[in-house]
């Protein structure tokens, strides 16, 4: 999996007001979103009349391939306003956790929520309700513990 973050400081020129600006952003954001099938935000400067930080998320199967959408939403971007200041960081991330087989199978409750990792003996081995743990067993909080 690759993830693309592109941050872009954007001057409009002619902005005389906040709406003005916002006229301009949704232009911007709305072109992307549609073209390029990115997340866009308006991150940064949000009081500021001329001037807008825009942030640009891609996730993708191929570097190459993030990295020209990004290059092509700043081209795009940059024929409505200005770019002052240009950011991108792609990383690249792969078998974060392992195959799913070496996942821990989650345990199920009485009504079918899914609760901690199963344990590793048979099911309900542990003692029964109103009896003390084994010796070496962790013991759960006892009531004085939340007053």
């Amino acid at each position: 999996m690759v993830l693309g973050v592109l941050r872009l400081t954007l001057y409009i020129h002619g902005a005389a007001s906040l709406k003005d600006k916002r006229q301009v952003l949704r232009k911007v954001v709305d072109r992307l979103r549609s073209r390029f099938n990115v997340s866009v935000a308006e991150v940064g400067d949000n009081d500021v009349w001329q001037k807008a930080i825009i942030g640009i998320a891609a996730v993708a199967n191929d570097r190459s391939f993030v990295n020209e959408v990004l290059d092509k939403c700043a081209r795009d971007a940059g024929g409505i306003a200005e770019i002052v200041n240009r950011e991108m960081e792609i990383e690249t991330y792969s078998e974060m956790y392992g195959e799913f087989a070496q996942k821990p199978e989650l345990s199920t409750d009485g009504d079918g929520a899914r609760g901690a990792p199963a344990p590793s003996g048979a099911e309900g081995e542990g003692p029964a309700d109103g009896q003390a743990p084994a010796a070496g067993e962790p013991q759960g909080p006892s009531k004085g513990d939340f007053e």
